[in-house]
């Protein structure tokens, strides 16, 4: 089982970006997938998470209303879209899965988890 996490980069403050989390040997719409960032000298902290069996999405309070998370089945891939970028979003970015039914209460909880992407960098600056 593998996971990529793509499309980090450099933006501007007030920019957008959209990450990609891939999956092979494994089918994400099987599986609740959570995004969790982790800026340099800081926990790692979970951020969304998009729910395997009744498509709900969870976010945590410092990106909701800008970060969208969802689910393209056909690519077997998931997306987290964000807009309106903050120098506090600057952090690597990392999908995981898991083998709930649902995100639940617990979804920002790292460890429950049991597949990593490899983490994607995510740099906001003027």
């Amino acid at each position: 089982v593998q996971l990529q996490a793509s499309g980090g980069g450099l933006v501007q403050p007030g920019g957008s970006l959209r990450l990609s989390c891939a999956g092979s040997g494994i089918t994400l719409r099987d599986h609740n997938v959570g995004w969790f960032r982790q800026a340099p000298g800081k926990k790692r902290e979970g951020i969304s998470c998009f729910s395997s069996s009744d498509g709900r999405t969870y976010y945590t309070d410092s990106v909701k209303g800008r970060f969208t998370i969802s689910r393209d089945t056909t690519k077997r891939t998931v997306y987290l879209q964000m807009n309106s970028l903050k120098p506090e979003d600057t952090a690597v970015y990392y999908c995981a899965t898991d083998f709930e039914q649902r995100c639940g209460s617990s979804w920002y909880h790292w460890s429950r988890y049991d597949y990593w992407g490899q983490g994607t960098q995510v740099t906001v600056s003027s």
